[in-house]
């Protein structure tokens, strides 16, 4: 069920300083092979669906980044859990 709307912003502490773009490219990518819906934003990305996959979805993305020689990772996060179902689209709608 869909009672779970994450926002997150991840931010890799490079090895040598490089851009963090191909890092915040690969993070996105975590997120849709983990084949849950999610939209991108400039500042942060948001996923719905289940509170507890959402959330392995994030652990992830942070251990994707330390992988790929990230020295650690702050990840900035937002949760809306709401246990009778929400979706982006509610919270939206009236803007669309």
């Amino acid at each position: 069920m869909t009672n779970s709307l994450i926002s997150i912003q991840i931010i890799p502490k490079t090895k040598s300083g490089e851009d963090v773009i191909p890092y915040v490219d690969e993070a996105i990518r975590v997120i849709e092979e983990s084949g849950v819906r999610y939209e991108v934003h400039p500042l942060e990305t948001t996923m719905e669906g289940d509170f507890t996959k959402l959330m392995d979805v994030v652990k992830k993305m942070n251990d994707r980044m330390i992988e790929m020689g990230s020295k650690n990772v702050i990840s900035q996060v937002k949760i809306l859990y709401q246990p009778d179902g929400i979706s982006m689209g509610q919270l939206t709608e009236k803007y669309r």
